[in-house]
């Protein structure tokens, strides 16, 4: 008899047939778990939040399960798919993104409530690999993706306008800019992440200067920049492999 943890491939992984006719609320996702079942579930979750945060979603459902300490077979059992795996861990986060521009906007100062999205946004995403690939690249949870896309950006717009008409952002500063500049941020944290994981904050100073209209005075930047050995090891680090 095969043991219940066996391990299963994701090609041999069964999928409910598309003419059952079974509904999503009668397939074992959606039933209550035992008690063992729903331990080894939240184990997966731990261990998937681990290895995605540092590594990114490029790890597979086999690194996920030896980081679990399960069998390969129990995460294809709990997620059929690497998608459910994604969706379920990284639902919560999504959402809080969404959020952000929402609080931004009650900022009653137009350029803090701005300021504050971008800070945060950069923040969060610096620090959880597989979250800014989710948001960049929608490789997975495409509809929870696209969903907190349309949600943020009438909010970034209004952010956007609402300091505009303050005389507070240049008037050439539209909606797409702010996600581009915050995965740039992003990305110069990822490359320093060995010397120096809070660098972005002083391109975001660099940044918000240069999104300023007029200004009377440069702002002082919040963490010096990297000398010629740092730069030289953060670019090492960050190069592709040879494989």
């Amino acid at each position: 008899m095969a043991s219940p943890e066996g391990d299963v491939s994701p090609e041999s992984a069964p999928s409910p047939p598309s003419w059952a006719g079974c509904p999503r609320d009668c397939t074992d996702a959606a039933r209550p778990l035992r008690r063992d079942a729903e331990r080894n579930r939240q184990r997966i979750l731990k261990a998937a939040s681990e290895v995605f945060t540092e590594c990114g979603l490029e790890v597979s459902l086999d690194e996920v399960a030896r980081q679990a300490g399960v069998g390969v077979g129990t995460v294809y059992r709990r997620f059929r798919t690497k998608e459910e795996l994604v969706e379920a861990l990284f639902e919560d986060r999504v959402d809080a993104v969404a959020a952000l521009a929402e609080r931004a906007a009650e900022e009653p100062d137009p350029w803090t409530g701005l300021v504050s999205f971008m800070e945060q946004m950069a923040e969060l995403l610096a620090g959880d690999l597989g979250l800014r690939q989710l948001l960049m690249f929608a490789t997975y949870g495409q509809d929870r993706v696209a969903y907190a896309r349309q949600r943020n950006a009438p909010l970034v717009q209004g952010l956007i306008e609402r300091a505009q008409a303050a005389g507070q952002v240049r008037p050439d500063l539209m909606v797409t800019d702010i996600p581009f500049l915050v995965f740039v941020l992003t990305e110069a944290a990822q490359i320093a992440r060995p010397t120096r994981p809070d660098l972005w904050r002083r391109y975001l100073a660099l940044i918000l200067d240069g999104m300023r209209p007029v200004r009377e005075a440069l702002t002082p930047l919040p963490v010096p920049a990297l000398p010629p050995d740092e730069l030289e090891k953060a670019m090492r680090h960050h190069a592709p492999r040879h494989r």
